[in-house]
């Protein structure tokens, strides 16, 4: 019962350590979103909300109206004034183009990713109001939808066109244009949820892993017991993530019309869950590692034989460096002899380590795999050169057979 609760509680332990760690920490979910201000789809999706409210303030056509009945008041002829009130469509084309192109240099700017990152970190607790219910922000959570306000990018578009020459820019109110960056119905389901794994995000890994060492340790068989906890708890990582890959699919395929970008979407919901998919793929290889550790060290026929070639490779590179006078005197002795204990005491140290690793990758477990087997080897090398000088040894002490 502690082995399987172990694998089912892994993957859930790792979405409360993201709860806690990534969404509802400022400093770290703020790194988290900084890159969307440099997403391609991030920002054609902000360069074309805040066109569209720039652009809901400029008529080229009631400027050129405007402009044919003044002239004409003037003297202007009938038929002069009708070509200019003509030309209100080139206007509209020359006013969006100049917004476009003005829009672009601003949202592709450092200035929008510097806004933007400000923006975050003062709407930090607009996020922990969707997740939890508590705070607010500049980011609005309203029925499940979650979005942005780019006021202040429209503020700015609107001081360029000004400065380009487009007066008419300056006549533009102050608007309160949002973003929308994520909309789900079931939102508020998951604040009791989310406020929960918030509370016991910090102790909820330590629990799990010490219901696991209680499994493995009352198992009749431990390693064997080891082996398939690593095991099972890889698949249930594996399965959260293929649901993920599924989640975001129908996300996708479900978009409300509030979400006006798909790719914006999509770049948002991959940005806010890379964390935790790293963290999956990095239990489910940490799993299989774990597992295929627990059968190596095992009775079998083929960690037998591998063993064995491992030892009859240090045995041979022992001999070829007693050959030449290279020896390790006491220190291989004393390998020999602790040579069990020294294994464990490394075992321990790497899981240490990996513990203490701040948010490990794969390439985090790959890297402690290959200290430890480096480690492991200088361990088996210092125990063959004990074994190749011990007959040698022997040799000079015991006293010929033909004197007794």
């Amino acid at each position: 019962m502690l082995l399987v609760l172990t694998c089912v509680l892994v993957p859930v332990a790792l979405m409360a350590t993201w709860v806690h760690d990534i969404a509802l920490d400022t400093d770290r979910y703020v790194s988290t979103v900084a890159p969307l201000a440099t997403d391609p789809a991030v920002q054609n999706a902000a360069v074309h909300r805040v066109s569209e409210a720039v652009d809901a303030h400029v008529n080229g056509a009631q400027a050129a109206a405007d402009m044919a009945s003044w002239l004409r008041s003037q003297g202007l002829p009938p038929r002069a004034a009708d070509a200019i009130r003509g030309l209100g469509p080139q206007l509209d084309s020359a006013a969006d183009q100049a917004v476009t192109k003005i829009t672009t240099r601003v949202v592709e700017s450092d200035a929008f990713a510097t806004v933007w990152r400000t923006a975050n970190r003062a709407a930090h607790n607009a996020v922990v109001h969707a997740l939890t219910g508590q705070g607010r922000g500049a980011v609005g959570v309203s029925d499940g939808t979650v979005s942005l306000d780019v006021g202040t990018a429209v503020d700015r578009v609107k001081k360029e066109l000004v400065d380009a020459g487009l007066k008419a820019a300056d006549k533009i109110p102050q608007v309160n244009k949002e973003f929308v960056l994520f909309q789900s119905d079931q939102l508020a389901r998951y604040r009791k949820a989310a406020h929960l794994l918030d509370i016991v995000g910090n102790w909820f890994p330590v629990i799990v892993v010490v219901l696991g060492a209680a499994g493995v340790l009352l198992a009749r068989r431990r390693r064997r017991a080891l082996a398939r906890t690593a095991l099972g708890a890889s698949l249930a990582c594996l399965v959260v993530a293929v649901a993920l890959v599924v989640a975001r699919r129908y996300y996708l395929d479900h978009l409300p019309s509030q979400v006006q970008s798909e790719a914006a979407a999509a770049a948002v919901f991959d940005t806010l869950l890379r964390f935790l998919r790293v963290s999956l793929r990095t239990a489910v290889v940490l799993g299989v590692v774990i597992a295929l550790g627990a059968y190596l060290v095992g009775p079998g026929r083929l960690p037998v034989a591998i063993r064995g070639a491992s030892d009859h490779t240090a045995d041979s590179a022992a001999r070829w460096a007693a050959a030449r006078h290279i020896g390790t005197g006491g220190v291989g002795s004393w390998t020999l002899a602790h040579r069990r204990w020294l294994t464990l005491a490394a075992l321990l140290v790497i899981a240490f380590v990996f513990a203490l690793w701040n948010h490990p990758t794969v390439l985090t477990v790959l890297l402690l795999v290959l200290v430890l087997l480096g480690v492991l080897a200088l361990l088996a090398l210092l125990a063959a050169t004990a074994r190749v000088q011990l007959p040698a040894g022997r040799g000079r002490t015991r006293p010929p057979r033909d004197e007794h």
